[in-house]
């Protein structure tokens, strides 16, 4: 054998080794995009999201995942369905009546967040309301998009209040606190931890705010979930189901630390002040999210039987062309192990 022969393979050497190195490596995965909408501006209750955006949890998951703001519960939904977004977060209650409204498009809730909405009254005690009856005779400031104003028939029914006692005042979302602030309405619908902190903030003090949160009376409904929208849903599982994953890490790593996860959102809202918002999300997770349900049940998942009976309820003051069940709306086949979901 010539020293030719050794030569001769050499020539190869480069094709060998890249077949080597695709062997090993295999062929480059691209990652699944996911086109998620929040229901609101980047504030403190957003924080798990975005948490789970900046420590990589979903890109781990093999999603290449964008989260955009929006500016109310209905936003959310009307993009899922017009197939822009894949996933969104929204009020579940908002979307029972869309699905009713648009048969055809069956998005739906796969993760509840809200275990208990924050939907709420919120008025100055100086103004003469500390409780629900108070309201009568009063002016109701009450942006007619806003899913805290949706539940009003609701709220007065279940307090025995005269509404036609009570003067509604359409008013933009912008102006809301500001107008309570200034005296020119006596109470707002809106959310608890939103409306609260902006008062709060904005001057109003604080043994004058009175907070009437909805579910504490008679308002027995779920609140802001995760949804889906169907073709995504059908075409995409695994995604959805690596999105819930990511989801949990950051929730988890929200509840344990407030004020870190608050980074992610000041980082994105340069209106944002860091005190506020902390503030802001520490009453979402005390209210609304780490409820005594979740802390028996994990996060997640719903109890199908008060999901029926809030179905119930919304049937009350909304008229249903064809009434849903629980299962229609939820569905729990996406939701991380049940181990996994546990609050602790």
């Amino acid at each position: 054998m010539g020293a030719a022969d050794f030569i001769r393979p050499m020539r190869t050497g480069p094709l060998i080794v890249a077949a080597v190195m695709a062997l090993v490596c295999g062929p480059a995965v691209a990652q699944t995009q996911v086109r998620f909408t929040l229901d609101s501006n980047f504030d403190g209750p957003s924080a798990p999201f975005l948490v789970a955006l900046d420590k990589d949890y979903y890109k781990a998951e093999g999603l290449d995942v964008t989260i955009n703001s929006a500016a109310g519960s209905l936003e959310p939904i009307n993009r899922i369905a017009s197939g822009v977004y894949d996933m969104g977060f929204g009020d579940i209650n908002s979307l029972i009546k869309f699905r009713d409204q648009n048969p055809r498009t069956s998005i739906k809730a796969v993760f509840m967040v809200h275990n208990r909405p924050p939907y709420a009254i919120i008025a100055r005690k100086s103004r003469g309301i500390t409780q629900p009856k108070d309201i009568e005779g009063k002016k109701l400031g009450a942006p007619a998009a806003d899913s805290a104003f949706v539940q009003w028939k609701i709220f007065s029914q279940a307090n025995g209040i005269d509404a036609s006692k009570v003067k509604i005042e359409n008013i933009g979302l912008p102006v809301r606190e500001p107008m309570l602030a200034a005296g020119q309405i006596d109470a707002i619908t809106g959310f608890s931890f939103s409306s609260y902190i902006n008062l709060k903030d904005g001057g109003v003090p604080v043994d004058d705010i009175v907070v009437l949160l909805m579910a504490d009376y008679g308002v027995n409904l779920y609140g802001n979930a995760i949804l889906v929208g169907p073709k995504f849903a059908a075409e995409k599982p695994e995604a959805v189901k690596g999105f819930l994953r990511a989801f949990l890490k950051g929730l988890k790593d929200t509840v344990r630390d407030p004020v870190r996860a608050v980074d992610s959102v000041i980082k994105r809202n340069d209106a944002a002040k860091k005190n506020v918002e902390i503030e802001r999300l520490r009453m979402a997770l005390r209210d609304n999210i780490l409820t005594a349900e979740v802390k028996a049940n994990g996060y997640g998942g719903v109890d199908l039987a008060r999901l029926d009976k809030a179905i119930d309820q919304i049937a009350l003051t909304y008229e249903f062309k064809s009434k849903p069940k629980s299962a229609d709306i939820f569905d729990a086949s996406f939701l991380p192990a049940t181990a996994d979901r546990k609050a602790n």
